[in-house]
């Protein structure tokens, strides 16, 4: 019982083992995506890329070549694929090239290059493939060979996607400030708000002293006008207590000096 577990344990083991492994060497596959597949005369050719990336990520390239079966040999002097990607999307620049020389294929065979590079900085948008190709075809016609030859055939076609990530940032930057605009309209419509309302209390306040200074000057000259009655009437009670004291006192001395009588 015990090696029937252990042995149950080992096979699951293994197939999770395996299956991990799988997914492992699946999932570069599922980024890349051919973007070229034609044919020229006697060779099959297929560019197999990287889908998507960044700047200063990687690119993995796969270029095949396979003869077609119609032909007897393909000699191939000289196969330069280049890969050119785009400065901030406009200027041309060279970012890999995989050049072979002098090699054969029979019907039906294939060869692979691969290779892998880093992105240049500020590089975006659409990259662009260019393969030359020297080579020539040799086809069987009854008991004659004839024989093809092709001076630098040129195939050009677009390739990975790279992310314009400076954009984004600058697009991000700019709904930022699009909403701290907001915000700070939205600010700017709450204080002027808050500034007429302040306007129409100052405008009340102003009303207000002005209808109180009316009032002050008002009662101010009231107080003088009833200042100048009093200072008046205190003046002639002042003489007038001034000619009693006067009357009586002169009164007082005619008294004393009145004869005596005998």
């Amino acid at each position: 019982m015990k090696k029937l577990k252990l042995s149950a344990f080992l096979v699951i083991f293994t197939i999770a083992l395996a299956l991990t492994c799988f997914v492992k060497a699946q999932t570069p596959a599922q980024n890349m995506k051919t973007f070229f597949d034609s044919e020229v005369p006697g060779i099959k050719v297929q560019v197999n890329a990287t889908e998507e990336t960044q700047p200063t990520q990687n690119i993995t390239v796969t270029l095949r070549l396979t003869a077609k079966n119609d032909v007897t040999v393909v000699k191939v002097a000289s196969l330069n694929l280049s890969i050119f990607g785009f400065l901030n999307g406009t200027n041309k620049l060279l970012m890999e090239s995989i050049p072979a020389h002098d090699f054969s294929l029979n019907p039906m065979t294939s060869i692979n290059y691969n290779r892998t590079f880093k992105v240049p900085e500020k590089v975006c948008d659409a990259t662009y493939g260019e393969i030359v190709l020297t080579y020539s075809t040799t086809y069987e016609i009854g008991t004659l060979n004839v024989t093809e030859n092709f001076d630098k055939l040129t195939l050009g076609f677009t390739m990975t996607h790279v992310e314009n990530v400076y954009l984004e940032e600058l697009q991000n930057k700019l709904d930022s400030l699009k909403e701290k605009y907001q915000l700070l309209n939205n600010s700017y419509w709450q204080l002027n708000g808050t500034y007429w309302q302040l306007n129409a209390t100052y405008e009340s306040l102003n009303q207000t002293f002005w209808e109180l200074k009316q009032n002050y000057t008002s009662l101010q000259q009231n107080y003088l006008s009833l200042k100048g009655s009093t200072d008046n009437t205190r003046t002639a009670a002042t003489v007038l207590a001034i000619t009693t004291v006067f009357f009586v006192a002169t009164t007082i001395y005619m008294v004393m000096r009145r004869p005596k009588e005998y």
